[in-house]
C-alpha cells in the first residue's frame, strides 16, 4: 500500500552498510514517500551525495553551516516535516551522541530537533555492538523512547562473524511502512488469519494438495498488524515470504491447522479464513511408498474436518470471515456458504477470472445482513484493506 503525503527523514553515517541505505530509500520511493536524506560528513566518504540526491528526489543536506537554498532553517525544517526518522546505518557514534545530548552536525541536530519517532537500525563491528558502553547507550535512547530495529547475525565486512549487520533493506522498510500506516483501528484487538493450502498425504512421498499459494491470507496478516492488531496467522505450506511482527503457526494437515484454529480462538477478537484447506483426504494412508505396479491405481477418500462450519457452531463474541471460491453460481454459492456456517462475512471470488497465483483479485463481499460489497479488480492488499474497512465500519 502506497502511503502518500507521508515525510520520512533518513540519517546516513558512516560505516560501510551506507551503500545499503540506498536500496531503503529506494524502497520507500516506491511506496511514494517523501523521503529528505541528511549524511553525516564521514558517510560521503562511502557513499557520494548524488546517489541519494538521485533516488529520494531531494536535495541532500550534510553540513548545518552551508548557504541555505531556502529561507528557513534546515535543521528545524527536516525535524518538523519529518512524520518518523530512520538512522540507517546507525553507528556507536551516532547513538552515543544522541544518548549524551550532544548535537553538533546537521543529523545529531536534527535528531535531538524533532518531536516524529525516531528509529536507529545499527550496523557495526560485533564487539563494538557487543560493547556495554554501545548497549548502554542503546538501553538509555530506549528508555526515552527511541526505536531499534535489531541488528542481523552473520559475516561482517571485518570478517568477523556475529551480530551487526545491518538489518535487511526491505525489512526496514516494511517496518517504517507498518509504523506509519495511516489507520490504526485494531489497537488492543487480536486477529486470527489462515492462509494457504492444506495437504493430505497418501503415502511417505505422494499427497493431494491445491493450487492456493497464500497471497491472500497474508495480505489480510500484513494489513491487521499495520493497523496495530496483535497478529495470529496459520499457514499451510507456501513460498511466501513470513511477515515481521505476526505470531507464524505452521502447519500441513487439515487436521494440524484445525487443532491450531482450536487453540487460540477462544481469545481472539476476529477470524479470517482465507486458506483452502483440503476437503478430503484418502481413506487409507499407506505408511509404504504404494510402488508403480499397475496401469491404474484407484484411491478412495473420504470427508476431513469442516473447520470453519465447527467455528461457526462455537463461536461466542468472534466475528467470523470465511471465503468462497467458486467457478460459477458465485453469489448464490457464497450465500450459501454464509448461511450455513454461521459466518459474519464471506468473500467471494470467481477463480476463473482471477487465479490463485495471481496478485490481484475481484471478490464481492457479503454480510450477514444481507448486504454486498462489490469490488473491482484489485491488489490483494487492497483487498484486505477494503474487507476489514467493512468490519471496522469505515
Amino acid at each position: 500500500m502506497e502511503l502518500k503525503n507521508k515525510c520520512v527523514v533518513i540519517g546516513v553515517t558512516g560505516g560501510i552498510a551506507a551503500y545499503k541505505a540506498l536500496d531503503i530509500v529506494s524502497n520507500l520511493k516506491k511506496k511514494n514517500m517523501d523521503v529528505h536524506v541528511i549524511m553525516t560528513k564521514s558517510a560521503t566518504e562511502f557513499v557520494t551525495p548524488l546517489s541519494f540526491q538521485s533516488l529520494s528526489q531531494n536535495q541532500v543536506t550534510i553540513d548545518m553551516f552551508e548557504e541555505p537554498r531556502a529561507w528557513e532553517i534546515q535543521h528545524i525544517s527536516l525535524a518538523k516535516k519529518a512524520d518518523i526518522m530512520l538512522v540507517a546505518p546507525a553507528t556507536a557514534n551516532i547513538i552515543g551522541k544522541v544518548a549524551n545530548g550532544i548535537a553538533d552536525d546537521m543529523l545529531s541536530t536534527t535528531i535531538m530537533a524533532t518531536k516524529a519517532p525516531v528509529v536507529f537500525a545499527p550496523a557495526m563491528n560485533t564487539n563494538m555492538y557487543e560493547n556495554p558502553i554501545v548497549q548502554g547507550n542503546i538501553e538509555k535512547l530506549k528508555s526515552y523512547g527511541y526505536m531499534f530495529i535489531e541488528p542481523a547475525s552473520g559475516r561482517l565486512a571485518c570478517g568477523d562473524v556475529g551480530k551487526g549487520k545491518l538489518a535487511d533493506t526491505k525489512y526496514i522498510s516494511d517496518q517504517i511502512h507498518s509504523m506509519l500506516y495511516d489507520i490504526k483501528d485494531l489497537k488492543g484487538k487480536k486477529v486470527l488469519v489462515t492462509a494457504g493450502p492444506t495437504i493430505a498425504p497418501i503415502d511417505p512421498v505422494r499427497y493431494i494438495t491445491n493450487r492456493s499459494t497464500g497471497k491472500m491470507g497474508y495480505a489480510i496478516a500484513e494489513e491487521a498488524r499495520d493497523r496495530g492488531a496483535e497478529v495470529i496467522l496459520i499457514t499451510g505450506p507456501t513460498s511466501i515470504e513470513k511477515p515481521f511482527g505476526v505470531k507464524i503457526v505452521e502447519v500441513k494437515t487439515n487436521e494440524e491447522m484445525m487443532n491450531s484454529v482450536l487453540e487460540y480462538f477462544e481469545e481472539v477478537d476476529i477470524v479470517v479464513k482465507s486458506a483452502a484447506v483440503a476437503d478430503y483426504k484418502p481413506k487409507n494412508y499407506s505408511d509404504r511408498k504404494i510402488k508403480k505396479s499397475e496401469e491404474y491405481i484407484n484411491l478412495e477418500f473420504e470427508k476431513d474436518n469442516d473447520i470453519l462450519k465447527r467455528l461457526g457452531e462455537i463461536k461466542t463474541n468472534q466475528i467470523l470471515i470465511g471465503f468462497a471460491a467458486e467457478s460459477h453460481d458465485l453469489i448464490e454459492n457464497a450465500r450459501n456458504k454464509l448461511q450455513r456456517k454461521n459466518l459474519d462475512y464471506i468473500v467471494a471470488n470467481d477463480i476463473t477470472k482471477t487465479g490463485f497465483a495471481s496478485d490481484n483479485n475481484k471478490v464481492a463481499i457479503l454480510c450477514r445482513n444481507g448486504k454486498e460489497t462489490h469490488l473491482e479488480e484489485m491488489t490483494k492488499r487492497e483487498v484486505a484493506r477494503e474487507l476489514l474497512n467493512l468490519i471496522m465500519n469505515k
